[in-house]
């Protein structure tokens, strides 16, 4: 992305292995394993990054709020990614980042010499190297408030991302679900604007009147689309109403 290379991914929320094996090979750049919404655990997402191996699909984690243990342990289980929701200013912004690296630029418990990350060890001084330039720091801004900050949360050092957060920020105008509401999109495009201009990147999801070429279109650098579980549901919906109309009971 910062070679200016659009990406796609899609939202872990089965947590199934076999799931995610089948996603990865489809050709996704990434998931994001969604431990703020997703009904899972650590474990849980140990075994979808388990399952990403060696498939060239990056394993990304929300974590469930701005909680500098919950990113510690998401980082040292193997995420190349944090995506941290609710981001409403400078300040939280900053602590997200400091929360994400290694002293001196934050404050990440060094325990790099046993965890997962690190191959449990094996060249654990290589990846506290590496991890310092390629970890991808999202921060989510899906309120008012953090819309009136955004220019302040953007340009916060290491800050990599921020991502629209559509809905929620419908709901925080008072158009609870109408994400392509004006006053709504009026919003977005002011987060969009600002993230161009400081040079940060930019995440988001389609809402209903806004396709993933359309996010591209306006800048975006990063589209999550699609989710594991509505694939799932949707393909089995279209199932049963074949098979209904099929069997005569349509």
């Amino acid at each position: 992305m910062q070679g200016g290379t659009a990406a796609f991914g899609y939202w872990t929320e089965l947590f199934s292995p076999t799931a995610t094996e089948i996603m990865a090979v489809a050709g996704y750049d990434c998931t994001m394993i969604d431990l703020e919404h997703g009904a899972a655990d650590l474990g849980d997402a140990v075994a979808v990054m388990r399952a990403l191996g060696g498939s060239g699909c990056t394993p990304l984690v929300r974590v469930p709020a701005n909680d500098p243990a919950w990113i510690k342990r998401v980082l040292d289980a193997g995420a190349r990614g944090v995506m941290v929701p609710a981001v409403n200013s400078a300040a939280e912004a900053e602590a997200a980042v400091a929360a994400c690296h290694y002293p001196p630029r934050g404050f990440r418990g060094m325990a790099a010499p046993i965890v997962r990350a690190a191959r449990y060890g094996d060249d654990w001084r290589g990846y506290v190297r590496d991890i310092a330039e390629s970890l991808l720091v999202i921060c989510q801004v899906e309120t008012q408030e953090a819309v009136e900050s955004v220019a302040e949360i953007v340009a916060v050092d290491r800050l990599d991302m921020v991502f629209v957060g559509p809905f929620d920020l419908s709901g925080s105008l008072g158009r609870l679900g109408e994400p392509d509401h004006p006053d709504v999109r009026a919003a977005i495009s002011r987060v969009e604007q600002a993230a161009k201009a400081a040079g940060c990147l930019l995440g988001g999801i389609p809402t209903p009147e806004r396709s993933p070429k359309a996010l591209y279109e306006a800048g975006y650098d990063l589209v999550l689309a699609d989710i594991d579980l509505v694939m799932l549901r949707e393909g089995a919906l279209a199932g049963v109403t074949a098979l209904r109309e099929a069997a005569g009971r349509g």
